[in-house]
């Protein structure tokens, strides 16, 4: 016999959905997408698309190299603090993104932890396009660690143990075995941190400023229009709307 839904449950449901989708209508109905064409013309706006496109790819790619081995350190070694460098990770989550980029600002900033070194060689990534990438890696990286330490978890090692036993080193399995069987999380993991760095705002206003040309990117762009052009700013960030929705399809079924 089918179970009925209880009502109250129905309700809650409904207000959570309408909660979700009424601020997504209420941008697409005060869009002017006649000005979308001129909008996307405008030099300024190039600039902060491609400045975004180029930094959130900097920053998947960066997250990459750097979060597999990181995922993997947590799901497979057998390290003293591995429980610490998890919390570590997921601080980035749940962290304030001004806050977020404050941090980064006292640890690569001129008079930061690490200041006088970045002096010295004329590194400092404060204020500057790195400084973006610096800030949205910091914010999207955990995405992946999290997605590929579950997948690396849920793999079985057979088919790693067997790679060892015909004379593999460790790396060797790791490239050839280990990696391709990760192939649909990594994806996942590249897919949600490009996203999380393409929209990341409160970190980079913080740590890189917002520069036109060099460190305004498209969320920052939007705050700025907002105040001098707000039908500008509604239709870019219409466009921000349609990107994530076309990288929530690229990841249907595979967020899992």
């Amino acid at each position: 016999m089918r179970q009925r839904t209880p009502l109250p449950l129905v309700a809650a449901a409904a207000l959570g959905a309408a909660l979700l989708a009424l601020p997504l209508l209420g941008l697409l109905a005060r869009t002017p997408w006649r000005r979308l064409g001129s909008l996307l013309g405008q030099h300024e706006v190039q600039q902060a698309l491609w400045l975004s496109l180029r930094c959130a790819a900097t920053a998947t790619g960066v997250s990459v190299l750097l979060g597999v081995p990181l995922a993997w350190v947590l799901a497979r070694a057998e390290l003293p603090g591995r429980r610490l460098l998890r919390a570590l990770v997921t601080v980035p989550l749940v962290l304030p993104p001004v806050v977020g980029g404050v941090a980064l600002l006292l640890a690569f900033g001129r008079r930061g932890l690490l200041g006088s070194l970045l002096v010295t060689t004329g590194t400092v990534p404060a204020f500057t396009t790195t400084g973006v990438v610096l800030a949205e890696t910091f914010v999207a990286m955990p995405f992946l660690v999290l997605s590929v330490e579950g997948a690396l978890r849920a793999l079985p090692r057979d088919p790693e143990e067997v790679a060892a036993t015909l004379g593999a080193g460790p790396l060797r399995v790791f490239r050839t075995v280990t990696l391709p069987s990760l192939a649909p999380a990594l994806v996942a993991g590249a897919v949600l941190a490009g996203a999380r760095a393409l929209g990341e705002f409160g970190a980079t206003t913080t740590f890189a400023g917002s520069l036109p040309g060099r460190t305004q990117t498209v969320p920052l762009a939007v705050y700025a229009l907002l105040q001098d052009d707000p039908p500008a700013a509604y239709a870019l960030s219409a466009l921000l709307l349609g990107v994530s929705i076309a990288l929530l399809f690229l990841l249907r079924g595979r967020w899992r």
